[in-house]
């Protein structure tokens, strides 16, 4: 019998400023993927739902408080199942959020940095950010005006 393994889920969130820039956070030397941007995030726990765990995250890493009223949906991303894995196979949600109380600081990061979304595929950055910095890109292009404002 073939045993499914368990996924992981997090959330990410990517901050968006009134110029369309992005906040990404770069992990901490050491720590796994040291030294790459990220979208700033973590894990869900157990009981909580998506846009919760996304609240408590960025307030945690960022020290900003986000309304769930505020974050948008931009889509997801998966580790492939494939054993044997060093880690559990991730699923990320990424939200996107235009509007927040505070100013973020690298609680949790080594660095926080200011990106234009169209740089973002550029940066060294864990696997699974790069289908989220696709599919941010894509919806920001179909918010058009409205989105970073």
């Amino acid at each position: 019998m073939k045993i499914c393994p368990t996924l992981v889920p997090v959330v990410a969130v990517a901050l968006l400023r009134g110029d369309g820039h992005v906040l990404l956070q770069q992990r901490r030397t050491g720590a796994s993927h040291g030294g790459l941007w990220e979208f700033p995030g973590g894990k869900i726990e157990p009981g909580e739902v998506p846009q919760t765990a996304a609240i408590r995250e960025i307030w945690e890493e960022l020290g900003v408080t986000v309304d769930p009223a505020r974050l948008v949906a931009v889509g997801f991303a998966a580790d492939e199942i494939a054993p044997p894995a060093p880690r559990a196979p991730h699923v990320i949600l990424l939200y996107m959020c235009c509007d927040w109380a505070g100013i973020p600081a690298p609680h949790a990061a080594e660095q926080l940095g200011w990106f234009a979304p169209e740089s973002l595929a550029a940066l060294a950055m864990p696997p699974l950010d790069y289908p989220l910095a696709a599919a941010l890109l894509t919806a920001i292009r179909a918010g058009g005006d409205d989105a970073g404002q």
